[in-house]
């Protein structure tokens, strides 16, 4: 996968969508940028950040997912995919349902996808060097772009949704103490039950992450 970086960028996330779109690139592929001034996080929140930080979206076909993996879930699967490059770099970040990146009770990060014709498009923000008020910054110093490169080659690795699923909830237990958004408000995880597809039953309801 060609990873194509600059040095600012609004959006990562908007600029490979659009170049999809008009066709200037093709899956697979990835954009990364020393400085994002207008991204893209969860619930439509912008996602804004300094040098120093993780700002990269990337794209594959559909078809290069593994088998096993549930296409509401995929967020799950590549946030678990970076979530255990982090570890393995002794990183103690943790997973808060369905993909934001915590450290302790702080959140430093997240990812969201979309699906743009036959592709998938990840994008993930992560504070490694700053953190703005109220959010936290990873424990352990690593290069934004070399982390970028890690994730590519983790996610090439296909890793079997079964397998990659079965370490994402060990902790699962963490986020019993966290809300979510459902429908525009706040709602509790502490009764909810992790389904073996990344969804979750909650007051007899299953919720997909579905971003």
């Amino acid at each position: 996968m060609v990873i194509h970086w600059f040095e600012t960028l609004e959006s990562t996330h908007h600029y490979l969508i659009t170049a999809l779109r008009n066709g200037t690139l093709f899956a697979p592929c990835g954009v990364g940028a020393d400085i994002q001034t207008n991204g893209v996080g969860s619930r439509g929140n912008r996602w804004i950040g300094e040098g120093g930080n993780l700002f990269f979206s990337f794209c594959l076909e559909e078809k290069a997912l593994p088998l096993d993996l549930p296409l509401a879930s995929v967020s799950i699967y590549f946030s678990a995919l970076m979530k255990e490059i982090l570890a393995e770099q002794a990183s103690k970040v943790w997973l808060k349902w369905p993909n934001d990146f915590y450290l302790d009770t702080q959140k430093i990060g997240g990812m969201i996808t979309t699906k743009i014709g036959s592709n998938i498009v990840g994008s993930v923000g992560l504070n490694i060097a700053f953190a703005p008020e109220n959010f936290g910054k990873l424990d352990i110093a690593i290069a934004p772009a070399l982390l970028a490169k890690m994730l590519v080659e983790k996610i090439t690795e296909k890793k079997t949704w079964k397998k990659v699923f079965s370490n994402y909830k060990i902790e699962f237990d963490k986020n019993r103490s966290y809300s979510f958004h459902l429908d525009g408000k706040l709602v509790s995880l502490k009764d909810a039950i992790l389904c073996d597809d990344g969804s979750i039953e909650l007051e007899n309801k299953k919720v997909y992450s579905l971003r």
